[in-house]
């Protein structure tokens, strides 16, 4: 059953990846194409699996414990960071940077299609959806919070977070999450026709996400290896051993457990690269380290797996 898992899961990522690297690197695509795809993604499929999956929810108490338990791993793992970089002085700049190495991981572009190959179904669907918006939402505020407060060179945290929600209500992502929980709330039915649309085009989100990853990855400029690997390592243990905790603290078990600890160690986000670059904010390290975590997912995703299953 857990090779089985790994096989459905890893397999498609490695091959769809792998094609996007080449197809760049023989110039069917050129520097610059990842970007349409990317928006294609962040404005139109992803919006549109996150609207569907959450206006269909049925929201009870059990489904608010589970969102706050998957949404716990940054929001300790951030305090955990200012409690020591405050005992031993580490410097604003590298404080900021661990923040965004660690908390800002690849949940909707690389976590949904990861659980809908190794976990086929609605239900996992609805789970990994639910999931992914959980912890998103934090790690994008978390992230967004800091570059902010880099790029301000300040301690203005009340303008940083003026200008995070100016920011929040322009997000397609954090839009069709909140619509998605109204509509639910309001108990308010999508029509057939258009839930079967919403569906078919968020059903292109894994494809085409992971195609792009292997375009954004070909040529860029690579260095830090050695930080690479130990931020590598902190993402890739301490968010999902958080979660772990966490799951067990609220009590929840079985394969809602099993995708929200996997959703929390997910590899970096592949948006990173694009905000390190237009914020200035450790260009070269970010493209390093994308690259060094997504390519040890390959290897540490199965050994959770084979963790979770053993349970």
């Amino acid at each position: 059953m857990i090779l089985e898992v790994l096989l459905r899961s890893l397999i498609p990522i490695l091959l769809l990846t792998l094609v996007g690297f080449f197809t760049r690197a023989i110039n069917i695509f050129r520097q610059g194409d990842e970007r349409v795809f990317a928006a294609y993604v962040f404005y139109l499929a992803l919006p549109a699996l996150f609207f569907v999956n959450m206006s269909e929810l049925v929201i009870q108490r059990s489904t608010v414990i589970y969102m706050i338990a998957t949404a716990m791993p940054p929001i300790v793992l951030t305090i955990l960071y200012f409690l020591i970089c405050l005992i031993f002085r580490v410097k604003k700049e590298h404080f900021y940077f661990l923040i965004f190495s660690t908390v800002f991981g690849s949940y909707a572009f690389f976590g949904i299609p990861f659980m809908l190959f190794a976990f086929p179904g609605l239900k996992p669907e609805a789970l990994s959806v639910l999931s992914s918006a959980s912890i998103s939402i934090v790690g994008v505020f978390l992230t967004i919070f800091v570059l902010e407060l880099y790029s301000m060179n300040s301690k203005s945290y009340i303008g940083a977070i003026s200008l995070l929600a100016k920011k929040f209500l322009k997000n397609p992502l954090i839009l069709s999450i909140l619509l998605g929980i109204l509509c639910s709330l309001s108990n308010i039915s999508i029509p057939q026709f258009l839930s079967s649309s919403l569906h078919m085009l968020g059903s292109t989100t894994a494809t085409v996400s992971l195609f792009m990853l292997g375009l954004f990855l070909y040529g860029r400029k690579y260095e830090s290896f050695p930080l690479a690997f130990i931020l590598t390592f902190l993402r890739a243990f301490l968010m999902p051993l958080v979660a772990v905790i966490s799951m067990n603290i609220f009590g929840i078990q079985g394969l809602p457990a099993t995708i929200s600890i996997l959703m929390a160690a997910m590899p970096v986000a592949i948006s990173m690269i694009v905000l390190s670059e237009r914020y200035d904010f450790f260009k070269e390290q970010t493209a390093t380290l994308t690259l060094v975590s997504t390519l040890s997912s390959v290897i540490y995703l199965p050994l959770w797996i084979i963790f979770l299953g053993t349970r």
